[in-house]
């Protein structure tokens, strides 16, 4: 009995010794790996550009006198804060048939992810358009300035200088998020490593590859941002 015990840990023993890393099977289909990368930073630029936009209209909205127009943007917001993002890319790619509305699997993935990023955004702004004082308002029309130039250099730019670095922030979790697109088949990076994996039967190399590829992304975004923030908003840093 001992024996057999004995022969049978020593087997686990070389099976853990047999392993190996083999990363030549992913890293020969880089191919997969690029257009991956590419899809990814696709699909997360074209949802949040859209997303600031639904974003700022429904901050905007949440600012209006019309208590319908404000329960609708509130019930948007709830909703789609307090929900998993993988529930409502299924209903948007597995749902929307159901009403007759077809979209691929890239389309559907864009129009998910900016939903989803909308709300995140519009209580973002909101909160940045909350910081504005008033009386800088009050001031800019007694001055005698239009409306829209009162909205875009005394209420906007103070606000996105307010709350650029939750909107940075939010870009990188948004395409973070793009990855569970790979469950409706859209082929971006981690769609990438699920292909590679499947073909290599090597899925803890793919998707390590995979990890270090976000990682560096996260990073150099995270960089590029910082820069940004110092070119863009210039006046928040002049006393620094």
């Amino acid at each position: 009995m001992q024996a057999k015990a004995g022969h049978t840990a020593q087997t686990k023993q070389t099976r853990r010794k047999m392993f190996y890393f083999d990363f030549s099977g992913t890293f020969a289909r880089g191919d997969l790996l690029a257009k991956g990368a590419a899809l990814t930073l696709a699909l997360s630029a074209a949802a949040m550009i859209l997303g600031m936009t639904v974003g700022l209209l429904g901050a905007l909205a949440q600012r209006s006198r019309n208590p319908i127009l404000r329960g609708a943007v509130i019930v948007y917001v709830e909703a789609i804060r307090n929900t998993p993002f993988l529930v409502q890319i299924y209903i948007v790619y597995f749902g929307l048939p159901a009403l007759g509305i077809r979209l691929t699997s890239v389309a559907a993935s864009i129009l998910a992810l900016t939903i989803y990023a909308g709300a995140y955004v519009t209580e973002i702004l909101r909160a940045g358009i909350e910081t504005v004082e008033r009386g800088q308002v009050e001031a800019a029309r007694a001055l005698g300035l239009s409306r829209l130039l009162i909205f875009r250099h005394v209420i906007l730019t103070p606000a996105l200088a307010a709350v650029y670095p939750a909107l940075t922030s939010q870009f990188i979790l948004l395409m973070l998020a793009s990855s569970v697109c790979s469950t409706i088949s859209t082929p971006e990076l981690a769609g990438a490593a699920a292909d590679i994996q499947g073909l290599t039967f090597r899925a803890f190399e793919a998707f390590i590859v995979v990890a270090a590829v976000y990682l560096a992304f996260t990073l150099m975004f995270r960089t590029a941002f910082a820069r940004l923030d110092r070119v863009i908003f210039r006046f928040r840093h002049a006393g620094g």
